[in-house]
């Protein structure tokens, strides 16, 4: 998942926004490309959650 983020987007906000979709969507953070102008382009990718047997 690719998200952009405008440079007049707060540092706060950015957070926010990041954490939402890593707590509700299961995602976690790939990559993050700054560009020379401050905004942001992020790379999320799903979370692998690992089961284990309980056999």
């Amino acid at each position: 998942m690719d998200i952009f983020i405008p440079r007049d987007l707060t540092r706060e906000a950015a957070r926010q926004l990041l954490t939402e979709h890593a707590e509700y969507g299961q995602w976690e953070l790939a990559r993050v490309r700054v560009y020379p102008d401050g905004s942001r382009h992020v790379r999320l990718r799903r979370k692998v959650i690992r089961v284990r047997s309980t056999l």
